[in-house]
């Protein structure tokens, strides 16, 4: 497949535009035979709010995404974006996968840092693999990837690629350099991560989105600069877990080799309290 990542700038708290600009997107990625677009954390509403009153202000229902499903059934390509959800009750940290000719499927962030749009919406309790014509797609948000855990459960379950809409600011550094290809190469899946580049609410973000392998190599990598970053990756490529550098001498499975009835620490409600 083909896929992009849009490290492009948002209006913060101003949906119309931000919904132009990935319109706008699509129509160009149908051009180069893209078939998927991946957009950044809270692209379509911005991200760096000061309280809860102005989180509700700015998130926006899912039908606020019907003209993206629109435009990828007429382009005949994908996107994955991220935007501040309300649902009526509560407020997440969203991101859609709008499949051309399909109703979105929607993941709200399951790990939340203490800062902007996270501190005032509700976790999401879900980690699934989608099934969509391109192959099995993961998707995660920002701070979901700084734990091992969530990428892992989606390999498990089978993922053939992780996409992560974000907004990492100046400081994030060492997740493009370091946490993204270790989560590619660890789980022999492929990730997408997908950055801004510029500024909002007096904080600002380091670009540097990219594409990466199933070993961790990286197949693109964007600098600070606005850009549309595109690559081909072969998804089947990951569902061969075994790495065989000499047949019957040197070879090792990343799954299989497993050990989960020694991983029931991880799971312990009192470990918060041990750290």
């Amino acid at each position: 497949m083909r896929i992009a990542c849009a490290q492009l700038p948002a209006t913060y708290g101003a949906l119309q535009p931000n919904l132009d600009a990935a319109l706008r997107t699509l129509t160009k990625a149908q051009q180069l035979r893209i078939d998927l677009v991946v957009f950044p954390e809270c692209f379509l509403t911005g991200y760096c709010v000061p309280d809860r009153e102005e989180a509700e202000r700015i998130a926006v229902p899912l039908a606020a995404l019907e003209p993206l499903e629109e435009r990828a059934k007429e382009t005949n390509v994908g996107c994955v974006v991220g935007f501040a959800e309300s649902d009526g009750t509560e407020l997440f940290n969203a991101a859609a996968l709008i499949e051309p000719g399909e109703r979105p499927w929607v993941y709200r962030k399951t790990h939340l840092p203490e800062l902007g749009l996270d501190k005032h919406v509700k976790a999401g309790d879900m980690l699934e693999v989608c099934e969509t014509r391109w192959g099995r797609i993961g998707v995660l948000i920002c701070f979901d990837l700084r734990h091992p855990e969530p990428s892992r459960c989606l390999a498990v379950q089978g993922a053939d690629l992780i996409v992560l809409p974000t907004n990492w600011p100046e400081g994030a550094y060492a997740s493009p350099q370091f946490i993204a290809p270790a989560r590619a190469a660890e789980n022999k899946v492929f990730v997408a991560t997908c950055n801004r580049p510029d500024e909002e609410n007096g904080y600002r973000f380091i670009g540097k989105s990219g594409i990466y392998d199933v070993g961790g190599n990286p197949v693109a990598i964007a600098g600070q600069e606005e850009t549309l970053l595109v690559a081909d990756i072969d998804l089947p490529l990951t569902r061969e877990k075994r790495t065989v550098v000499r047949t019957g001498e040197y070879e090792i499975v990343v799954l299989d080799s497993r050990r989960p009835e020694l991983y029931g620490p991880l799971t312990s409600q009192e470990i918060s309290s041990r750290v």
